[in-house]
């Protein structure tokens, strides 16, 4: 059973490392606020070059907002974990009673807390900067929002599950994971412009059809539900896998004792 009390110390810890320095609580503004602010003026312009009757602000502006978000997600986790592979942390946890699902349980509501500030931030700059509101896409919004939540939430826990198994210079792979993504998932364009083979992995991944149903909605107001339904059911197979996939890494890591050798190079 998932003792909430251990969850909430997991989240505690990372309170107390936020609350404490600038450093890194600089990172959850100052990314978003600088995407916002080069698409938000890439989409003005973009309106003024193009021709009447389309407006490129919810359709570009909202899609990087959305990408932001499932990055936000994403690092949410990844970086509470190596904030304890940075301070040689992760041994002292498991050393405790505290199990695999109450340290992912922690990263993940960690993981809500900031992608929801950054969420906030974006949101505000957005709309009071470039006027883009939200309202136009509707309550369907919300449900694609959560899809694209738990593919970062899935995404943050493989990624945290490499640099376990590879060792903590092996966080570099980690970092790439949102921009290897999204030529797939088509953030700025529609999977037909895809060639085949990349439809094809673009069919597996969630926020693939979020952003085709986005477009959607800012073009003619329709959602698409049977691909919010897709989605969902292929976010909540990530989810399963992602966390199968921590802990079989886990338990070969103690079971080998490579667990044990961890340091700051990579682990072979």
């Amino acid at each position: 059973m998932i003792s909430p009390r251990r969850v909430f110390a997991i989240v505690l810890r990372l309170y107390y490392l936020y609350r404490g320095s600038i450093a890194r609580l600089m990172p959850i503004f100052i990314w978003v606020l600088v995407d916002m602010v080069l698409w938000g003026f890439m989409s003005r312009y973009l309106n003024r070059v193009g021709g009447p009757g389309y407006n490129f602000v919810p359709a570009l502006l909202g899609a990087v907002l959305l990408w932001d978000f499932f990055a936000r997600v994403m690092q949410g986790v990844t970086n509470a974990f190596f904030e304890d592979v940075w301070s040689r942390n992760f041994l002292n946890y498991f050393a405790s009673p505290l199990s695999i699902s109450e340290y992912l349980a922690g990263l993940v509501i960690a993981s809500i807390a900031t992608s929801a500030v950054a969420l906030a931030v974006m949101l505000v700059v957005a709309t009071a900067a470039f006027g883009l509101s939200f309202l136009s896409y509707g309550l369907a919004l919300i449900p694609f929002l959560l899809v694209l939540f738990l593919f970062g939430i899935c995404m943050g826990v493989v990624g945290s599950s490499v640099v376990l198994r590879l060792g903590p210079a092996a966080e570099w792979f980690v970092w790439p994971i949102p921009a290897l993504v999204s030529p797939f998932v088509g953030v700025f364009y529609p999977l037909s412009t895809l060639p085949r083979w990349m439809r094809v992995i673009a069919a597996v991944l969630p926020p693939s059809y979020v952003f085709e149903s986005t477009r959607a909605i800012a073009h003619d107001g329709r959602a698409d539900f049977a691909n919010l339904g897709i989605a969902a059911a292929l976010a909540f197979a990530y989810m399963l896998a992602a966390g199968w996939v921590f802990t079989r890494v886990y338990r070969e890591a103690v079971r080998t004792g490579l667990i044990a050798r961890y340091s700051a190079e990579s682990v072979s």
